[in-house]
């Protein structure tokens, strides 16, 4: 709400079999409904000049972990910054960390994203 009252465009992209379980905000600028997931996330890359992270649960997990794929095989070169507002993604960076450092990560992978 406090982009729209500052007079920015919002953008709201769902699934249409999500729809009927949560609330879509009625106040976008623009609202489409896709028949995927896939096609919601392509959209959202599609559209998006960045990516902002911001406390979430496990759908906001899938995204950036997605989102951080598809950048390391070039399929987007968007930045892509998380928010670790009180220290929410802290165990995540850990666990990334530690991914890369026994070697299932390229170290340089890890600058796929920066931490705000």
């Amino acid at each position: 709400d406090a982009a729209l009252e500052k007079g920015a465009n919002v953008i709201g992209i769902i699934p249409e079999h999500i729809q009927e379980r949560e609330v879509e905000h009625r106040e976008l600028t623009e609202l489409h409904i896709v028949d995927s997931m896939h096609k919601r996330k392509q959209m959202m890359v599609d559209r998006s000049q960045a990516f902002v992270i911001l406390p979430g649960g496990l759908g906001t997990l899938d995204e950036f972990f997605e989102l951080m794929t598809w950048k390391q095989l070039g399929l987007h070169d968007k930045p892509i910054v998380v928010v670790n507002l009180n220290g929410y993604w802290t165990k995540l960076l850990e666990c990334i960390d530690n991914i890369a450092n026994v070697g299932f990560m390229r170290q340089e992978d890890k600058g796929l994203f920066v931490v705000v």
